[in-house]
């Protein structure tokens, strides 16, 4: 991906006000057409999860943070998504690395710097083609002043470098998060949880968080998921993706760029 197209992605879609503000292939509230997992603590092997009647795994595309080695199953590796084709099921890539006051999302638009190449490393690393979502981790309960300052930017930036290198986006948050994100046209596809939800369901919802820390396959801790959608950002290695121009490596000072073109049209 060469500077300029970079640029380029990221200064239309501010300019726009609609970064990924096309169709969702993904949303539906109705009923639930099955379960997907996701764990950190270690890795099931797919004949597991499939005996449990799951129809795949959510997974992540970024590191241990400090004081989490014990995460064991992060990042995701080709063997495990390779085991998961095997057995007929699917896998999608979400990235969170910090959490609570190391969020992610707290760094604001700078921060996508670090994170999106890393997401994508890992991704691509694991086998996941282009033309397919990588969630954006919001695993908080934020005000909406966080979500204006913070929340957006981080988003923005995070899928315009996403959208230049040729994925998606998913946003993995509450009911809020996913209701203001919609409401400014980012992401595609959506994983709602219920901290600070209010036992409300998103009618954008693709996947929904319903059991944390509850279940376990072969020893290993697991939350469950309802799915919403057929299309839930699924993927398999190998998998042939949609068309693009352009899917080389974005580096972060390419992303540094795509930032500030953000910012100065934002100050215009």
């Amino acid at each position: 991906m060469n500077r300029r197209g970079f640029l380029r992605a990221a200064a239309v879609a501010v300019a726009a006000g609609a970064v990924g503000a096309t169709l969702p292939q993904a949303h539906a509230l109705g009923p639930v057409l099955g379960t997907v997992i996701d764990y950190s603590a270690g890795v099931p092997s797919a004949a597991a999860v499939k005996a449990a009647g799951h129809l795949g795994a959510v997974r992540y595309v970024s590191d241990r943070r400090p004081g989490a080695e014990w995460m064991l199953g992060k990042p995701v590796a080709a063997e495990e998504t390779q085991d998961f084709a095997n057995h007929g099921l699917g896998v999608a890539s979400v990235y969170q690395y910090g959490k609570d006051a190391t969020a992610d999302w707290k760094q604001g638009a700078a921060g996508v710097v670090t994170h999106a190449p890393q997401a994508i490393a890992y991704h691509r690393a694991a086998g996941g083609p282009t033309g397919r979502p990588i969630y954006i981790a919001i695993d908080d309960n934020p005000t909406r002043a966080q979500y204006d300052n913070q929340i957006r930017p981080y988003l923005q930036a995070f899928q315009a470098a996403l959208e230049a290198a040729g994925y998606q986006t998913g946003v993995y948050g509450n009911y809020n998060v996913v209701d203001w994100a919609v409401a400014d046209g980012l992401g595609q596809y959506f994983w709602m949880h219920n901290w600070g939800s209010g036992g409300r369901i998103h009618p954008r919802t693709t996947l929904h968080q319903v059991r944390i820390d509850k279940d376990r396959i072969g020893g290993i801790g697991i939350d469950i998921n309802n799915v919403y959608a057929q299309d839930w950002g699924q993927w398999i290695p190998g998998q042939a993706a949609p068309a693009v121009s352009d899917t080389g490596t974005i580096s972060p000072a390419q992303i540094q760029q795509g930032i500030d073109a953000l910012r100065n049209l934002s100050a215009q």
